[in-house]
């Protein structure tokens, strides 16, 4: 994209601190991409994940990949690849090192797709170098990310957009719907069926084969001896299991609850504030059956229902990818909750909404898909559907679960100080960062 005024970007150059993101000003502005303007964008981390959303974002016209970056030669090799088929030259530049990727002036937009320890790192970085960012979700990996992240990017006037792409799905947004405007009554309970919390890494050492930088991967995180079980060598088309190790990710309760736990917070409309405590489970050693406390001593049960599920005094609704059901008392009313083909969602929607929500007072976010609408939200410059503080604020819940399940104690938390008011340890709230990284 290319602008007539003095950017951020040509300030940043001519201050000759490009080179140095981590330590640029913030706040420097520029006008927003004109609708014509072409959105050049950079990938950083190139496994299965964001090469689906490279894919994707070069799907649209006015987009164009300009540059990749992973640790892994063959991954970064073969990103770069698809770009300059896509594009019939060869354009497309490769790093290593995702800051010289970050420090280029004619990049709008970044798409961060690396394991969840380097996420706020590389998004921090991004948003003070002047680019929008789609960030996978979960947005962080500890709280203190979660708050330092929503500070850059409001310092820096930032587009984001997190990866909890099931906001732009229509059953999840019309299951919150049905819940907000009161069709199953006052809401008593709620549950999400997510997998556990990480584990501790005590994976065995693997030789290393030439063509990765261990060092990159592991990067803020503890050094340990590579493991191809998280990091598989090269371009494979599976998600790696570093997700389940709480150095590295957050097990299923991050992974996945980063889908469902962000649709119980819209679904309690709660996406500026997130719970306000937690209770332990039962047994120390348990994996499941840990709750959240939302305000009005409304519980989350961790582990029970249909992807994300809200029972009230009137009714249930439960809701899953593809999949919603809607009960009046006992009585199924409306959806599809299991795999019958002859069921049409779309149809089953429609009845829900023509019967249910015709008057509604409360109408939510409408994206039809998450890459256009992140797009779409640079160009006007107005937050997308799963901007910062919704991805933040779910990333916090799934955080404050994991020390429930880590700490086998309950919490009372203060979502306006984003500390806790009881039960916790201010350290949990953050991590030691390996050599130069910090946040």
């Amino acid at each position: 994209m290319k602008s007539q005024s003095v950017s951020r970007r040509r300030f940043l150059q001519s201050s000759a601190v490009a080179s140095a993101p981590f330590i640029l000003p913030s706040g420097i502005w520029s006008a927003k991409i004109k609708p014509n303007d072409k959105i050049s964008v950079g990938f950083i981390g190139m496994g299965i994940q964001n090469r689906g959303l490279q894919r994707r974002f070069m799907g649209d016209k006015n987009v164009v990949c300009v540059a990749v970056s992973d640790c892994d030669t063959t991954r970064r090799n073969a990103a770069r690849d698809t770009a300059n088929k896509r594009y019939d030259n060869n354009d497309c530049k490769t790093y290593v090192d995702f800051r010289e990727l970050i420090a280029r002036d004619d990049i709008d937009a970044v798409s961060i797709a690396t394991p969840d320890h380097w996420h706020a790192i590389q998004t921090i970085a991004a948003v003070n170098s002047g680019k929008d960012v789609y960030c996978e979700k979960p947005l962080t990996h500890n709280v203190h990310e979660s708050v330092e992240v929503m500070k850059a990017v409001k310092k820096n006037k930032a587009i984001l957009q997190t990866g909890s792409m099931q906001r732009s799905s229509r059953e999840f947004r019309v299951a919150c719907e049905l819940v907000r405007n009161g069709v199953i009554g006052k809401v008593e309970r709620t549950a999400v069926n997510v997998g556990p919390p990480g584990v501790p890494c005590d994976l065995k050492k693997e030789k290393l084969e030439p063509g990765l930088d261990w060092g990159k991967w592991i990067g803020p995180g503890p050094m340990r001896g590579y493991s191809s079980v998280l990091s598989p060598r090269g371009v494979h088309g599976h998600f790696p299991n570093w997700r389940n190790y709480k150095e590295y990710g957050g097990g299923m309760v991050c992974d996945w609850g980063a889908h469902m736990i962000d649709i119980v917070n819209w679904g309690l409309g709660v996406d500026d504030s997130g719970p306000v405590g937690t209770i332990p489970a039962e047994n120390p050693k348990a994996m499941k059956g840990a709750q959240l406390v939302y305000a009005g001593n409304v519980p989350l049960m961790h582990g029970t229902g249909m992807g994300s599920s809200f029972y009230g005094t009137e009714g249930r609704v439960e809701c899953h990818r593809g999949r919603i059901g809607l009960w009046l008392g006992e009585k199924f009313i409306a959806g599809r909750t299991g795999g019958d083909k002859n069921i049409n969602l779309g149809k089953e929607l429609d009845k829900m909404e023509s019967e249910y929500l015709k008057d509604a007072k409360v109408k939510l976010y409408r994206s039809s898909s998450h890459i256009p609408d992140f797009l779409n939200s640079m160009r006007t410059r107005k937050k997308p559907c799963t901007h910062e503080i919704i991805g933040a604020r779910t990333a916090i819940a799934c955080h404050l679960l994991n020390q429930t399940y880590y700490n086998h104690t309950a919490i009372k938390w203060n979502p306006k100080k984003n500390t806790f008011a009881s039960g916790g340890d201010p350290k949990w709230l953050t991590r030691d960062y390996r050599g130069e990284w910090d946040v």
